[in-house]
């Protein structure tokens, strides 16, 4: 198995940064998202909570700061979460992704400190997906 290669240093503490400014009062899970556009844009995402048990997901966060610049294609995809176990991304987020994904697109899950743990393919973490092609629409995953 080879080893995965970490992010570059201001990246992997950009990263950890953004999961430490989620606001998660009520599960007590922060989680942080560092996306890079395929024009090699960093966009960030953290989860946000509210009283009412509806929040927003880091990776929605950083796909919706992506979208607002005018970008629709995700190059990687970064997700750090409280500890050292795997906090991969949720199914909602898995659809997100994709929405802006190629096959190829990276989705690296890391540790607390933000050391690549697994990495993943859209294919592999979504396989036999749903997207705009099943609409009629235009995909980089087709």
């Amino acid at each position: 198995m080879t080893e995965l290669a970490p992010l570059p240093e201001s990246l992997r503490q950009q990263l950890v940064a953004v999961r430490d400014n989620a606001y998660a009062p009520y599960s007590n899970h922060p989680v942080g998202a560092l996306l890079i556009s395929d024009s090699g844009t960093v966009y960030t995402g953290c989860n946000v909570e509210s009283a009412n048990y509806k929040g927003l997901c880091a990776e929605a966060g950083a796909i919706a700061a992506m979208v607002a610049h005018g970008e629709r294609e995700i190059k990687s995809i970064h997700v750090i979460g409280p500890g050292d176990e795997l906090c991969t991304p949720c199914g909602d987020c898995r659809q997100r992704i994709r929405e802006f994904a190629a096959p190829d697109t990276e989705i690296v899950v890391v540790n607390g400190q933000g050391l690549p743990l697994k990495r993943y393919t859209m294919n592999t973490l979504l396989p036999d997906s749903f997207g705009p092609e099943n609409l009629g629409k235009p995909s980089k995953m087709a």
